[in-house]
């Protein structure tokens, strides 16, 4: 087996599966706010067996770290091959930071120092399987989140697909949003960056010719994402969020998708917003988590030392 830098959309996207993270033109958008990103494969003969998207982080001084998001992917021996030929060549910094599908070998790689780190995707989501009818799906849901969805369309909401104009209207509700239920929001251009990707839509749901609510949505392999939602203050009584979520997942049948995915939940960190998202049924998928594959472990050490007096200070 050996390793290699991929550079080419074909082979990038060959083990994503339906893992946009992990994907050709996620890389693609990480690149237009500036960061660096690095693919690499493991090889047995001309057939590629594991795959990792990195991204560049910086820590102080001249020390950063690579970051997967949700890989690396592919057959299980070849990511820890892929990983430990990253360590042996001093590709990773201080450290890889990854977030495998299923752990890796208990927790430890042959030679290598691995460790439990924070979450940084989530680490629990709630799946849709869409080969259910529309009238099953229903049928599955919550009782008040089917009564919302009827109450909703009753009301006279609709769903429309959002051009480039709308996106004002968007940054509106996530700004309201952002303050009424005390987030933290990317910055504009973040939100602008998803938006120009292919695979990336945004929905408004609208009453009376107002925007009320609206929603970004990735469609990449057999999956559809939600990504982010926002709300207006006023006409929440119109319970227009739960019929936009309901028409994505009708959106996802009508691609061919097989899975929707309504991307985290938490019941303690997130406790409405969990609700909500489990009124609509489905099945919770449970990540193996965030790890630390260290590469220069003193300096890790050092790391560790001031990320904690960081969290003292605050």
């Amino acid at each position: 087996m050996k390793l290699a830098r991929i550079d080419n959309q074909t082979e990038i996207n060959c083990l994503a599966g339906d893992e946009f993270l992990q994907s050709f033109f996620w890389s693609e958008m990480q690149k237009k706010e500036g960061e660096i990103i690095e693919a690499w494969g493991a090889y047995l003969d001309d057939e590629l067996m594991a795959s990792a998207i990195f991204i560049k982080k910086y820590l102080f001084g001249s020390f950063y770290y690579w970051y997967a998001a949700r890989g690396p992917r592919g057959e299980k021996n070849a990511q820890e091959f892929l990983l430990a030929e990253l360590k042996k060549q001093k590709r990773g910094g201080i450290f890889l930071r990854i977030e495998p599908e299923e752990l890796l070998s208990g927790g430890e790689l042959t030679g290598i120092e691995i460790k439990k780190s924070f979450a940084i995707q989530p680490t629990k989501t709630l799946f849709l399987d869409l080969s259910s009818e529309e009238d099953e799906l229903l049928a599955a849901m919550h009782q008040k989140t089917r009564y919302n969805i009827r109450l909703a369309e009753k009301k006279g909401v609709r769903i429309v697909l959002g051009e480039e104009k709308d996106f004002s209207e968007f940054w509106r509700l996530m700004a309201l949003t952002g303050e009424r239920d005390a987030f933290r929001l990317h910055g504009k251009q973040h939100y602008k960056n998803i938006l120009e990707a292919d695979n990336i839509k945004l929905f408004l749901a609208q009453h009376e010719g107002k925007n009320i609510a609206a929603g970004i949505f990735c469609f990449f392999g057999d999956r559809a994402t939600y990504l982010h939602g926002a709300s207006d203050n006023e006409a929440r009584n119109l319970m227009a969020p739960y019929l936009l979520q309901w028409e994505m997942i009708k959106e996802a049948k009508k691609q061919g998708k097989k899975y929707y995915d309504f991307y985290g939940i938490d019941e303690k960190k997130w406790p409405g917003v969990t609700r909500f998202k489990l009124g609509f049924g489905g099945f919770v998928k449970e990540y193996a988590g965030t790890y630390d594959l260290l590469v220069r472990p003193s300096i890790y050490k050092l790391y560790e030392f001031l990320r904690k007096l960081r969290r003292m200070v605050k």
